[in-house]
């Protein structure tokens, strides 16, 4: 039942619909203050009155019944009390019928959602910078799709610019066809450091650099050969990495998929009045609003980030039709994406209001920042090589007779990987650390899929909740059922404020919830129906944060 939803029923309020009183009802902080709560703050503006005389009037006038079973005013706070016993039973109901739909909703039918995210450079390497924007945008993806929306999760490749004429001309003078197969993106990141190390000496490889890029643009047949082995080593390795962190695209088109589709966006900017010309560039004009010009051409000819995404706009409006398109990229591209946003917006896109820039805070070396040009990156392959080895010493150590464990260990420390980028609020900073990353301790995946490995231990020794009924209740049994019932407002919050974060945030504070009832409640020796009840407890808090992991793009383990 939403019980938010009841009460906004219930309440009357003049001047509020009761779609706004339902997005003013809040959870209490503390259990002992009531279930639900209405800050009347809110409505003093609207009511011309004081919070406390606002929160008296309405407890007054409201009629408690079955469901509700108390209303009180406390310093301007309406705080609502529901009827435990029915809305234990009856939130225990919903998971165990759910089940792996338990969360999910069909707010999003009818609408497409595409998402833009991971978009990793050809012929560079996988590194650590990369991970926010790939499980953030993966579990957004997750996410919408639970909510019922039609997901595009598009990797926008970075396959166009100089930098594959500088691998040109670092292959044909320092590699080889048999080199690059066998070492893969390590031969190609050797070359393109080696590339810029010669052209701080020899300065003319910048220009024959440029020669072999225009070569590609003009379809000259080996530079395309060339540009295509790359192209094809790079992603045949990165497929490796987005299995082992469960993330999956619809597209791969990439900047290089909108050569053909630039010259109508230019032309149609020119025909709009749009183009002006600056130092021999070709610009947008954006000073009345704030922000420097937008570049569309070089005094060359050539196009830039801004024509491609531009046209990458237009084409994903035109093919997806989308009622929403999200690109997750970090915070220091705030500006190209307020320019892209307001010239589409210009140029009378009404879509343009559609576009959501999801910023994430920037991932940096305890030493300084990375730089793959110079080499100094982590490779996330060693992240996620590393953490699953801790997770199996730690099974070694600690459980040897472990079935599968090589199995466990993959699931538990990619999921520390994923879990670990998730965490916090996706706008922070992240200094990378491996001690952090790596540390089993605390509030981390491992601590939540080893709740869900204590579920499924004592479901399996205790039998199922084929039925149960709920009499008495303890404060330690409501504490995770209330925990239970906020899933589905969780994913929903999640997806309206693009934070994935909460979903982690929410898995940890079940968790916790669930240990101290574990600790405090007996279980397996309780009295039947007692048992019976706390096992249909159990099995739902396994399905919901089995749920709430899957999101995220994490699996659940039977045994730890």
């Amino acid at each position: 039942m939403d019980y938010k939803k009841y009460i906004a029923e219930k309440l009357n309020i003049d001047g509020l619909e009761k779609e706004q009183v339902y997005s003013f009802i809040e959870v209490p902080p503390n259990t002992d203050m009531g279930d639900y709560a209405l800050p009347c703050f809110k409505l003093s503006k609207i009511l011309r009155s004081s919070p406390v005389v606002i929160a008296t009037n309405l407890a007054n006038s409201f009629e408690k019944d079955d469901i509700i079973s108390d209303c009180t005013a406390v310093n301007g706070y309406l705080n609502f009390k529901v009827n435990r016993l029915n809305f234990v039973k009856s939130t225990l109901d919903k998971i165990l019928f759910e089940g792996a739909s338990y969360g999910s909703a069909n707010i999003g039918e009818g609408k497409t959602v595409c998402i833009d995210y991971s978009s990793i450079n050809i012929a560079k390497p996988f590194h650590i910078g990369h991970l926010s924007t790939t499980v953030i945008g993966s579990a957004l993806c997750k996410i919408f799709r639970f909510l019922g929306y039609k997901v595009v999760g598009i990797n926008h490749l970075g396959d166009y610019g100089t930098q594959f004429g500088k691998l040109i001309v670092a292959y044909k003078k320092w590699s080889s066809l048999e080199a690059v197969e066998k070492g893969r993106l390590a031969e190609l990141t050797r070359i393109y450091v080696k590339f810029h190390d010669e052209a701080t000496k020899f300065p003319e490889l910048e220009d024959e650099a440029r020669r072999y890029f225009k070569l590609i643009e003009e379809g000259d047949k080996e530079s395309n050969e060339l540009f295509t082995l790359f192209k094809r080593i790079t992603l045949e390795e990165v497929d490796k990495i987005y299995k082992l962190l469960n993330v999956s695209f619809d597209s791969y088109a990439g900047e290089s998929f909108y050569n053909d589709k630039m010259a109508p966006v230019v032309e149609e900017l020119k025909e709009k009045g749009l183009i002006k010309n600056s130092e021999g560039a070709s610009i947008v004009d954006l000073e009345e609003y704030g922000m420097p010009p937008c570049l569309i051409l070089k005094s060359d000819g050539s196009s830039l980030y801004a024509t491609r995404d531009i046209a990458a706009a237009v084409y994903r409006k035109n093919t997806y039709d989308f009622d929403k398109c999200l690109y997750v990229v970090a915070y220091q591209q705030n500006l190209h994406f307020k320019q892209l946003f307001k010239v589409l917006e210009l140029m009378g896109k009404p879509w343009a209001k559609d576009m959501v820039h999801v910023a994430y805070g920037m991932v940096s070396l305890e030493d300084g920042a990375m730089s793959t040009r110079h080499g100094k990156v982590v490779l996330l392959e060693d992240v996620i090589d590393k953490t699953i080895e801790k997770a199996y010493n730690v099974i070694q150590e600690k459980n040897p007779a472990l079935p599968d464990k090589e199995k466990i260990a993959r699931a538990v420390g990619t999921g520390a990987v994923i879990f670990g980028a998730l965490c916090n609020n996706k706008i922070k900073d992240i200094v990378f650390s491996y001690d952090r990353v790596l540390s089993f301790e605390g509030e981390t995946c491992p601590y939540v899929q080893y709740t869900v490995a204590r579920c499924y231990s004592l479901l399996n020794k205790c039998g199922d909740c084929a039925s149960f009924s709920v009499n008495e209740l303890n404060v330690d049994e409501y504490e995770v059922v209330k925990e239970l019932s906020r899933f589905g407002e969780v994913v929903r919050q999640a997806s309206e404020k693009y934070e994935p974060s909460l979903i982690t945030r929410y898995a940890l504070d079940l968790a916790t919830a669930f240990n101290k009832f574990y600790i405090n409640c007996k279980i397996a020796t309780a009295p039947e129906g007692t048992r019976a009840f706390r096992l249909a407890i159990t099995k739902s808090v396994k399905t919901t944060l089995t749920n709430a992991l899957t999101l995220l793009g994490i699996e659940t383990v039977e045994q730890m």
